[in-house]
């Protein structure tokens, strides 16, 4: 007997006969002798639905009703599914979020998950309960309903996965696996049998959309097996799980597109200590991340400084930014929101010289010009104008020879 747990997303149960697919197959994994936990998300679409009423009453609506508002599209279908399941003779067993509990921080619309109680799951595992919880909730020291943020619902089923020592956490989607790109924008794009946590980690970061960022945080930290799998067939997919896995690593396993970054330059900073702190500590203060950070050498004590923010923090890191250059007397703040981050990622880039220039020449050879270069250990990431996006991602794909050969 294997302790299993299934997340489901919003495709998945996106409409009543969606549901009761997802019951049947909850239901022959439990015949199979496992115990199940199953983690939902709303229905596709709910939560922008539910999102949207609060803002037909307030353009910045109190975070905390918010996510009263926001975590209800999940208590649905966890609702929902348990019903499916006893209707097929299955004893099931709803839990929302505080009745685990899942205990986060306050950061109300993107709480973070601090604990889970297991008593009560591992409880009604005992008495013969399918488990059926609600993914995207927790509830903070006070007793408030928090949400963890787009996504959620997937770092919430892994969270559960490592609390309760499953297994495997079985990631359901729309899509059956990870692909080395965007089958959309690549048709040839191939499907990875396996992938490594540090691998997956980078796509997750860089905008790969199969897997919540904090979700493959958790499975790397507790070692967390994850199998993302499609709802709609019983094809395998791919497991991302722990390197020694992993045979052979190829130097690059996938390329990612974000299209979601903004990117904002301060001219003529003054080069003193304390001075890039000052700029970013104004911004974290915001909740406002930055990605990709790009510092000039310093010209008679003065630098241009850049770095990258997501569109939707855009505005408010301008206006942010403007007031710390004017404190630490910089000349002045330019901003772009018409700008794409492609980013190559592989385990084998550790052990292989070149990749770099062949990235830079595969890009030049197409006059995409370069306004931005970060790197890692296993990553490469450039910024470009977005309207380049897809056409580098075609090309970069092709120059790695990432397509699948029966193409």
């Amino acid at each position: 007997m294997a302790l299993i747990v299934q997340k489901y997303g919003g495709t998945s149960v996106g409409s009543i006969e969606k549901i009761i697919n997802c019951a049947k197959r909850v239901a022959k994994t439990k015949e199979a002798g496992n115990d199940v936990v199953v983690v939902l998300s709303a229905m596709s679409g709910e939560t922008n639905r539910l999102l949207g009423l609060a803002n037909q009453i307030s353009e910045s609506p109190n975070e905390r009703e918010l996510d009263v508002v926001a975590s209800t599209g999940e208590q649905v279908t966890i609702g929902l599914l348990s019903i499916a399941l006893s209707e097929m003779g299955f004893r099931a067993k709803s839990f929302c979020g505080f009745q685990i509990p899942i205990i986060t921080d306050n950061a109300y619309v993107k709480a973070r998950i601090q604990s889970i109680e297991s008593g009560a799951l591992q409880s009604a595992m005992k008495e013969g309960n399918i488990c059926v919880v609600a993914g995207f909730q927790g509830i903070d020291e006070s007793g408030s309903i928090t949400t963890l943020g787009r996504g959620g619902s997937d770092t919430s089923a892994v969270a559960i996965a490592a609390a309760l020592k499953a297994d495997v956490c079985e990631i359901y989607t729309d899509v059956d696996g990870v692909y080395t790109t965007d089958p959309n924008i690549c048709p040839d794009a191939r499907k990875l049998e396996k992938i490594s946590f540090e691998e997956m980690l980078e796509l997750a970061s860089l905008g790969a959309k199969v897997l919540q960022l904090r979700s493959v945080e958790f499975g790397m930290k507790y070692k967390v097996r994850i199998h993302v799998r499609s709802s709609f067939n019983d094809n395998p997919g791919t497991i991302v799980t722990t390197e020694d896995e992993i045979m052979e690593m190829a130097v690059v396993s996938g390329v990612a597109l974000n299209k979601d970054e903004a990117k904002v330059t301060i001219i003529k900073v003054p080069d003193k200590p304390g001075i890039a702190a000052k700029i970013f500590k104004s911004l974290s203060e915001a909740n406002i991340i930055v990605d990709v950070i790009v510092q000039n050498v310093s010209v008679t004590g003065h630098t241009d400084l850049t770095f990258t923010v997501g569109k939707g923090d855009f505005k408010k890191a301008m206006e942010i930014t403007q007031k710390s250059a004017n404190e630490i007397g910089a000349e002045g703040v330019l901003g772009n929101d018409k700008i794409a981050k492609v980013s190559i990622v592989g385990m084998g880039m550790r052990s292989h010289s070149g990749v770099a220039t062949k990235v830079f020449e595969t890009l030049a050879q197409e006059g995409i010009n370069i306004l931005g270069i970060s790197t890692s250990e296993i990553k490469i990431s450039v910024l470009i104008e977005d309207k380049y996006a897809e056409l580098a991602v075609r090309v970069l794909h092709s120059a790695f020879d990432l397509g699948n050969p029966s193409l």
